[in-house]
């Protein structure tokens, strides 16, 4: 599954229904912000998410995406966790 979601194959993820229409919602909120709808916020709501959960959502996307851009700007590299066998050590 996690490799499905890597490549953002959302169609076979196996995700369950409300999990699939919020990352769609949020895919569509990561490429094209301005295109979003108040009937894709109500199709959120129809599917079980509350206007909290949705908030949320949209608060992580956004924060990321500024992370990614600050990231950017400033040239700062990949630590390359994805690269490692295993994961680095947690601090207690």
């Amino acid at each position: 599954m996690v490799e499905k979601l890597e490549s953002a194959d959302l169609e076979h993820a196996q995700l369950d229904l409300p999990q699939q229409r919020l990352l769609e919602f949020v895919k569509r909120l990561t490429l094209e912000p301005a295109e979003t709808t108040d009937a894709e916020v109500e199709g959120l709501r129809e599917v079980g998410w509350s206007d909290a959960q949705i908030a949320e959502a949209v608060y992580v996307t956004a924060l990321f995406a500024f992370f990614n851009r600050v990231s950017d700007a400033f040239g700062l590299k990949s630590p390359g966790y994805r690269e490692l066998e295993t994961p680095p050590a947690q601090f207690e």
